[in-house]
């Protein structure tokens, strides 16, 4: 038997978690994995309608991806559903470089105040569509683009002397509505450099699907990397998920999905993104090497996703009771943040809200409770690892 382990600190201690969904906004949505779905164009029309549909199902959240592929602009398209939308806040994802800081401050603060406060931003760290730039000069970067936009959100100036960007300017123009330190700032990535960005700069660190055994080392890495910066963070889950009333029932639409895959066609569409040669990506695909002959690397982690698309490989798989159980134990381990999606995006997301969502302790993260002192759980909460 294997003895619990404490689970890795987080900034919210309280055992909750932010449930979100995904946009469709890079395009790609499908029902079959490795084939191009005209019926689920990335149409500024269909995005509405997913973003609309999860705001009605209760989720608390919802991913705009950023890529330089065919489908819709994340601010433009935010900016439209802040009056088309009542209670989910956006995770608007903004690649550092491409917006000089200061004018990248005033859009997201535009459209802070457009949506009362319910932005949150994922901070992308990835080549500038057209460029292959040399990695340390983008961690460098998007270090220097985050100090200048919490400058600017919270200051009465912009004075910021970098390697790159110098600045002493008024920061009247870009005052965010959420006066507590701006929208939270989340960020994924496994480089180390990436790492180190997260753990000095921003709230939560976002993962791929991966084992949990490897999930929870990279946590406690990240925690004590944060702790060298007198921080802590919260963590978040990036995964698909599949749920049916029955487990037959959830592993036979694996198969399904991959019914109609054409390798040809798929490796195409994996390789369109700036993130289809990312170290976590490629750790994703080494996983599945050791996968079993249908993709599963562990029971309900199923990797066959990343044979058709780059980003988030993998999706949990089975009933409710089962993904129920499944995102507890993340809980357990100290994840506070799920990110979700399946395919169809539209089918799925009403699956999910139906049987699984009302479930979940689910709430919006917030600001105070990882920048002023958080409360603390009566016990502390363990994780058992499913292998030894």
């Amino acid at each position: 038997m294997i003895e619990p382990i404490q689970s890795v600190p987080a900034r919210t201690t309280k055992r909750i978690c932010e449930v979100a969904w995904f946009d469709d906004l890079c395009g790609g949505d499908t029902a079959f994995l490795g084939t191009v779905d005209p019926t689920r164009r990335s149409s500024y029309e269909h995005c509405r309608d997913i973003m609309q549909l999860a705001d009605k199902q209760g989720f608390t959240n919802i991913l705009l991806p950023t890529s330089y592929v065919v489908g819709q602009e994340v601010l433009p398209f935010a900016a439209a559903m802040s009056s088309q939308t009542s209670q989910i806040n956006m995770l608007a994802a903004i690649r550092t470089g491409e917006i000089h800081p200061p004018m990248l401050a005033r859009h997201l603060a535009t459209l802070d105040h457009m949506l009362q406060g319910r932005l949150t931003v994922n901070i992308i760290n990835s080549d500038l569509p057209g460029l292959k730039e040399d990695h340390e000069l983008r961690y460098k970067r998007c270090g220097e683009v985050i100090e200048i936009l919490k400058q600017a959100w919270t200051q009465d100036y912009i004075d910021f002397q970098g390697e790159i960007y110098n600045f002493k300017m008024k920061s009247n123009p870009v005052k965010s509505y959420q006066q507590n330190g701006g929208p939270l700032l989340y960020f994924g990535g496994i480089s180390p450099g990436s790492k180190e960005v997260c753990a000095k700069y921003c709230d939560v660190f976002l993962m791929w699907p991966e084992p949990e055994e490897s999930i929870y080392a990279t946590m406690q890495d990240m925690s004590e990397r944060a702790a060298k910066q007198g921080r802590t963070i919260d963590f978040g889950l990036r995964i698909h998920v599949i749920v049916r009333e029955t487990e037959a029932e959830a592993k036979a639409y694996t198969k399904q999905l991959m019914s109609k895959f054409d390798a040809k066609v798929a490796e195409q569409l994996k390789h369109r993104t700036q993130d289809s040669k990312s170290a976590g990506v490629l750790r994703q695909d080494a996983f599945r090497q050791n996968a079993d002959p249908d993709d599963f690397v562990e029971p309900m982690l199923w990797m066959g996703i990343g044979r058709a698309r780059s980003g988030c490989g993998g999706a949990l798989v089975g009933t409710p009771e089962q993904i129920i159980k499944k995102l507890n134990r993340y809980m357990d381990m100290g994840i506070r943040s799920f990110i979700l999606s399946g395919y169809p995006l539209m089918e799925e997301c009403e699956l999910f809200g139906k049987y699984v969502l009302p479930h979940l302790p689910n709430v919006k993260l917030s600001v105070e409770q990882g920048r002023t002192p958080a409360e603390t759980p009566e016990t502390p909460l363990t994780f058992a690892p499913l292998h030894a």
